[in-house]
């Protein structure tokens, strides 16, 4: 649960019906109105889908501190909500629809809410951060059930900024008639830096016209701060992604310098960077141990040749599972030495994934580590792919030398290479399931 003052994404908040922000905990939930409490300032409120927080006169001119958005989703389908929101909050995207409503004779722009939000869409195409510090954070939120009950309780669902605004044309439920709606696509910020929260401390200052949008700013998630600074060029890394959670960084994928493994690395790339092919030899058999590692049937095929390998470097046979009870998978290994503070990119590993067959995988060794980005696209797209990254590789050279060669690293490699060396054929992958 968040701290007072904090939304916490994922949390549940008790929005009561007095509102009363005295209570910091309601019926063992955080209330609402205590965290969104701002002294001498209105109270926020979310009593439409669509929620303004008062325009100030700030010493730089006017802005909106905040637009709270709240969804219903036990109203979608409904004769007076006859649309169905998308909160896709693992991939950073909320699909939203205005306020306007069959029957209206207002513009569809015209009613508040759309009105709040394509003034804060404005800002969101800025093309100047001191514009871009003007504009309007969109707090999302969505009802929630609990003990059966759909009132009541929000749920905070993340920060956000438009990415496009669209007109459309809904039907009107059981009314068998059409009107004019905007509807809203919405980035969501990640806010890991912050453990996945916001501070009210933030609106609170974007709610006193004696502070500028710029002194405010000191005070926001780290994502808004750089999306302030470089604009909408940097939604894509700035979006939030559950994936990120499983992303290694660089740092991690790197032995510390000095240590056995740092050394043992470095001594791997100097004896293969003019032999890559020979390293081959050394991934093959480092896959074949990190595969074995949980228990598992690993077979270790081939080398493929130097021309014609078709993108794969070695192939092996992953059995899970006997009998009627059992199948087997070709494995197609890739293996790239290079300097071990080299990164793979996502575009690397791509062909090798473009090369899988169905009941298929991937294996990809190196001496390097994988960028971000390529880890990244890899969780998102769910690649059958093992990455076996530099200090990956140095531990398990380490652990058959220990082993196997009484801790020699040098031994160790010799032997990996002669008994590997009259195995390299341009047999197809898939020959390596009748063996």
């Amino acid at each position: 649960m968040g701290r007072v003052g904090d939304l916490k994404v994922g949390e549940v908040l008790r929005y009561a019906a007095g509102k009363d922000q005295a209570p910091a905990m309601l019926d063992g939930y955080a209330n609402f109105h205590h965290v969104t409490y701002s002294p001498g300032q209105k109270r926020v409120l979310l009593e439409a889908g669509i929620n303004g927080v008062a325009q100030v006169s700030g010493a730089d001119g006017p802005r909106r501190p905040a637009v709270l958005i709240r969804s219903s989703p036990w109203k979608a389908g409904s004769e007076q909500t006859p649309w169905h929101d998308v909160f896709d909050m693992d991939n950073g995207h909320v699909r939203y629809f205005g306020d306007h409503k069959a029957g209206l004779t207002s513009a569809p722009g015209a009613t508040k809410g759309n009105a709040w939000l394509l003034q804060a869409f404005e800002g969101h195409q800025a093309h100047t951060p001191a514009e871009r510090a003007v504009a309007a954070p969109l707090l999302l939120f969505r009802s929630v059930s609990v003990d059966g009950k759909p009132k009541g309780h929000v749920e905070f669902c993340g920060l956000g900024l438009i990415e496009r605004a669209e007109r459309l044309v809904q039907w009107s439920g059981s009314g068998h008639t059409t009107f004019v709606n905007y509807v809203y696509d919405i980035a969501l910020l990640d806010l890991s830096a912050e453990a996945d929260q916001v501070s009210w401390k933030w609106i609170d200052a974007r709610r006193d016209s004696g502070a500028t949008a710029a002194d405010a700013l000191g005070l926001a998630p780290t994502a808004w701060r750089e999306w302030v600074k470089r604009g909408n060029s940097a939604l894509p890394r700035l979006r939030r992604r559950v994936a990120r959670a499983r992303v290694t960084k660089m740092r991690d994928q790197r032995p510390a310098e000095g240590s056995p493994e740092a050394v043992a690395l470095q001594a791997v790339y100097e004896r293969f960077d003019d032999r890559k092919h020979d390293f081959e030899a050394l991934a093959s058999a480092v896959a074949a141990r990190v595969l074995r590692g949980e228990g598992n049937s690993y077979v270790e095929g081939w080398l493929t040749r130097r021309s014609g390998d078709g993108g794969a470097d070695f192939v092996g046979r992953l059995d899970v599972g006997s009998g009627l009870a059992g199948t087997s998978l070709v494995v197609l290994g890739q293996a790239k030495c290079i300097k071990p503070t080299s990164t793979v990119s996502a575009e690397e590993i791509a062909r090798v994934v473009a090369r899988l067959r169905r009941g298929w995988i991937g294996v990809y060794v190196t001496t390097g580590s994988y960028s971000e980005p390529a880890q990244l696209e890899m969780v998102e797209d769910q690649y059958p792919i093992v990455l076996i990254n530099g200090m990956h590789l140095a531990r398990e050279l380490l652990a058959i030398a220990r082993d196997d060669h009484a801790g020699d690293l040098g031994a160790c490699v010799e032997h990996i290479l002669s008994s590997q060396s009259a195995v390299i054929t341009n047999r197809r992958p898939e020959e390596i399931l009748l063996q």
